[in-house]
């Protein structure tokens, strides 16, 4: 019997799902506890002990080169079942690539290749979003410098740390389920003792350290950008009967994924200006390593710009996991600044056009931009189910594109200018 188109896409999805499933990127490149420790007790002044070798001596749990054959053999199927210009199989195909950058850059541990294939995957700090405009780290300059002018007077009592790790898991519990009101997601926030942030997200789970303190602000970004958004998309991703790689994300759909996730918290008046603050900390971090600060010199700067010990420490970790103290930066922080002003352009430019429908399928699964407008075809086609959980401020679409025609205009209008208009009134 032949088998349906369907069925094909189908066969070819759950394959790549099934092949990416023993990929953990974050666990690859992680640094066990005791190199914190260790760096600690020299009084932040001995690099810490990472090279080739070390990484060498924590194997990958799966054979690379096994695993690189089987995402080749899987493109190849692409093309042979689906064709060279198929919509569906130009996403496929590109997942297929992606792994296999993915791999090419976990078997470069230790290695500068790590750190040039991470900028192919998740950019630069260097990156524009178009000839002429500013850099991220442009970006990281300007909030900065606003955010010095005002964090401290956006304190309010939603900041006050009151609730423990346990109690803030419970409180989380009841309100994701209350969002996942008709399907039973059971306990999806859970205490742990292994993780360094005060809270992780995995693709089903999420996790909060234990002795970690959290204040309302804390639970509802929390709520919105790892439930509503993470786990959200997830759970729209594994609810499509056909199109089943829509539940798994490639580099390309992380910056998407974080970037929504960002604009969610943006759009809920969850974030904070210490919150945007850690986030272009990163940016600028990021920027120092690629600059070729190694890690003493990114701790100690971080440090001076008024960073805790334990922040500088984490924020610097994560630049140069995966890499040496003294290599190139691993770049995938970038994906939550990068994410929302790629996310935050479409979504003004989406709503000049009179493309509202796309908007939406922003939350399909672990999406990416580029992918929309075929997404847009399949579910038409009936191969793609809409999405089923979508955040109030994305269901109603008149209120956001009210938003966002303010926003069209607001753009053009020159701030410089605008500033020394003002300076008699401000």
């Amino acid at each position: 019997m032949t088998e349906t188109a369907a069925e094909i896409i189908a066969n070819l999805s759950n394959r790549i799902v099934h092949a990416q499933k023993p990929i953990r990127i974050l666990d690859a490149v992680k640094w066990h506890p005791d190199i914190k420790k260790q760096f600690f007790d020299s009084g932040f002044r001995t690099m810490p002990a990472i090279d080739r070798a070390y990484y060498e001596n924590s194997p990958l749990n799966f054979d690379l080169a096994q695993k690189q054959a089987e995402f080749m053999e899987i493109a190849r199927d692409i093309k042979r079942h689906l064709g060279t210009y198929s919509g569906v199989a130009a996403i496929l195909s590109r997942m297929c690539e992606e792994y296999q950058d993915v791999l090419s850059m976990l078997g470069a541990r230790g290695l500068p290749a790590f750190s040039q294939i991470s900028q192919k995957l998740y950019g630069s700090s260097d990156d524009v979003f178009h000839v002429g405009a500013p850099t991220l780290n442009d970006l990281a300059i300007l909030i900065s410098e606003t955010i010095d002018a005002i964090k401290i007077q956006a304190d309010n009592v939603r900041d006050e740390k009151i609730y423990d790790s346990e109690e803030a898991a419970r409180l989380l519990n009841e309100r994701l389920s209350a969002y996942f009101h008709d399907r039973e997601v059971g306990t999806v926030v859970e205490v742990s003792d292994g993780i360094i942030a005060d809270a992780a997200a995995g693709a089903e789970r999420i996790k909060i350290r234990r002795g970690a303190k959290f204040s309302e602000r804390d639970l509802r970004v929390l709520e919105v950008h790892e439930g509503w958004v993470h786990l959200g998309t997830t759970i729209n991703g594994l609810m499509q009967p056909v199109c089943t790689f829509l539940s798994k994300g490639t580099p390309s759909a992380t910056v998407t994924q974080e970037g929504l996730a960002i604009i969610m918290e943006i759009f809920t008046f969850s974030s904070h200006p210490l919150r945007v603050q850690r986030l272009t900390d990163r940016i600028k971090a990021i920027h120092w390593a690629e600059q070729g600060a190694n890690f003493l010199e990114v701790f100690h700067q971080l440090r001076e710009k008024g960073l805790t010990d334990e922040e500088s420490y984490t924020l610097s970790y994560r630049v140069f996991r995966g890499s040496t103290p003294t290599g190139a930066p691993f770049t995938k922080d970038l994906a939550y600044s990068k994410g929302f002003i790629l996310i935050y352009n479409y979504i003004r430019l989406a709503i000049q056009r009179g493309l509202l429908s796309r908007i939406p399928l922003l939350f399909l699964g672990k999406t990416t931009l580029e992918d929309l407008h075929i997404l847009e075809d399949l579910m038409d086609e009936g191969l793609i189910q809409p999405p089923h959980y979508i955040p109030p401020q994305f269901r109603d679409m008149a209120a956001l594109s009210s938003w966002m025609c303010y926003s069209l205009f607001l753009n053009q209008l020159n701030l410089k200018q605008m500033a020394a208009d003002y300076k008699g009134i401000l």
